[in-house]
């Protein structure tokens, strides 16, 4: 497990900072406030916070399309930083420690149920925008040696969701075609994760410079979907040998028959997102039946898998992507940044 120099581990701040947001309320209604740094208990762990991560879902959030209403909570669910101090039953950590949150803190291990999705993270659950955050100490996953904070608190929920994607339900081989649409956090985490893996990687996007540069990143293949509308059969003709052997499909109902389009016989299509169109998909299920494709539906990850994908990053010595970072002050304007889709990788905050 990875260490760092924490500040002053047994005595915390009395007070810290934290970043407020109501649901549907808008970006800019992120606050700024001061809380109490509270005793802990016997099983939680005090984390002084070094960097957040935002993902689609913080914009969705913030911006109502989960809901709107109810009492403002700190949002985020992506962090990276430094154990100040453990409850007095923890034995997985101690001060010093470098650790991520994790997406799900109840999920730990097996196959996801109502019970154990039902508190994430920066949605229903107080998130980590915020200087500090205590949680149990299963809710942190010890962190990558080889990341800086900034690169490990990429992982909680786009690193993993890839992760899933690609080897959790139902593994790739090495060799296997993978397909990913677009340039987001997710895409180019599946990206660096499949190729450090072995596996042969298309990629979409409307924009020819993202393209070049996942091109260089790895990516055996690449199409711009403005130009070819029909780039389900595209990326079927790029993978040959019938069709791909999984897409990651971030868009939802406006991608998920291009998506079925491109798998081969026996293959998948990983539903992970609905960036694309507000109506629900519509697709054909002959598609589905008469080529025995499988739509396989699944959300982030469990700590069990988070440790897996750690491991693996250490060993493959990957460095997530970042596009750009923001300082704790401009929480708003990388908020602003992200809703602008000219990213390519991960926006991160951090807090000097």
């Amino acid at each position: 497990m990875s260490r760092v120099s924490p500040l002053a581990p047994h005595t915390p701040p009395a007070t810290y900072s934290a970043y407020t947001l109501g649901r549907g309320a808008g970006p800019d209604a992120l606050r700024l406030e001061q809380r109490q740094s509270l005793p802990l208990g016997p099983d939680e762990v005090r984390v002084r916070v070094r960097a957040v991560a935002l993902n689609h879902r913080d914009l969705m959030f913030a911006d109502g399309r989960v809901g709107s209403g109810g009492p403002a909570i700190v949002p985020g669910s992506d962090a990276a930083g430094e154990v100040l101090e453990v409850g007095s039953a923890v034995r997985e950590f101690q001060p010093g420690d470098a650790v991520i949150s994790s997406f799900f803190p109840h999920w730990l291990s097996g196959p996801a149920n109502p019970e154990v999705t039902a508190g994430a993270l920066g949605g229903s659950l107080d998130g980590v925008l915020a200087e500090q955050r205590v949680l149990p100490a299963s809710a942190w996953v010890p962190a990558p040696a080889n990341l800086t904070p900034v690169e490990a608190a990429t992982l909680p929920c786009a690193g993993l969701t890839a992760w899933h994607a690609l080897f959790g339900l139902d593994p790739l081989p090495p060799g296997a075609t993978v397909a990913l649409l677009g340039t987001g956090g997710v895409s180019i985490w599946a990206l660096q994760l499949a190729k450090a893996a072995g596996l042969r990687v298309l990629v979409t996007s409307s924009d020819d410079t993202k393209l070049a540069r996942v091109r260089a990143l790895g990516a055996d293949a690449t199409v711009n979907y403005r130009q070819h509308p029909e780039w389900g059969s595209g990326l079927r003709d790029l993978a040959g040998e019938q069709g791909v052997a999984r897409v990651l499909d971030v868009g939802g109902p406006d991608t998920l028959a291009q998506s079925i389009d491109a798998v081969k016989p026996g293959g998948s299509v990983a539903v992970i997102g609905r960036l694309a169109g507000a109506e629900p998909a519509r697709i054909d299920p002959a598609e589905l039946f008469l080529g025995g494709k499988r739509l396989i539906g699944l959300m982030v990850g469990s700590r069990a898998m988070a440790r897996d994908l750690v491991r693996f990053v250490e060993q493959a010595n990957i460095h997530p992507v970042i596009d750009r970072v923001f300082s704790y002050a401009d929480a708003a304007a990388a908020y602003a940044y992200l809703a602008g889709s000219q990213h390519l990788g991960k926006v991160v905050i951090r807090l000097d």
